[in-house]
């Protein structure tokens, strides 16, 4: 090739970035779920309200701590909520002490749904992870809760304006 088109496979490549590789390790892993439980008419955000429902209190949690968990806006979860109760997955009622509160709980069929859809997740969490030499996957799972809760962390504090002097 000459000086006026240099060959692309010379470019500089370009740096790995923590922002774009956990968007498409997030997107690969939320579509390939999604394609998984179609059968079972739940979507990938669903599951996460199970799961929280499934582990958490058994009288059930409120709405609130559910937007928490998620790291979502209240709106988005109410009108998830809304889908799942229509569908006969969870049940809101009114909470015992706080009149402004409801409380989520999982019913039998969303119990149902629930575990055969962690089954599934279980299967694929197992297949991705094969991608990595077994003694890795352990430090691979560690190393991703250290980021994650660095990010949580991050947001939690303002950021610090620059003062660089040039």
């Amino acid at each position: 090739m000459s000086d006026t088109n240099p060959d692309p496979c010379d470019a500089p490549k370009a740096p790995k970035r923590l922002p774009v590789l956990l968007r498409r390790a997030w997107y690969g892993l939320n579509q390939a779920f999604r394609q998984r439980v179609t059968h079972l008419k739940v979507t990938p955000d669903q599951f996460s309200i199970m799961r929280w429902l499934y582990e958490g209190d058994p009288q059930g949690l409120t709405q609130r701590t559910i937007t928490d968990l998620m790291a979502s806006d209240p709106n988005t979860i109410t009108s998830t909520l809304a889908r799942m109760e229509k569908n006969g997955l969870i049940e809101r009622r009114p909470h015992e002490t706080d009149r402004r509160a409801h409380r989520v709980k999982l019913l039998l069929k969303g119990r149902r749904t629930f575990e055969k859809a962690r089954t599934v997740a279980m299967e694929l969490q197992t297949g991705i992870l094969k991608s990595l030499p077994e003694d890795e996957r352990t430090r691979f799972l560690d190393a991703m809760e250290i980021v994650a809760d660095a990010c949580a962390a991050a947001t939690e504090r303002p950021a610090r304006k620059r003062t660089d002097k040039k």
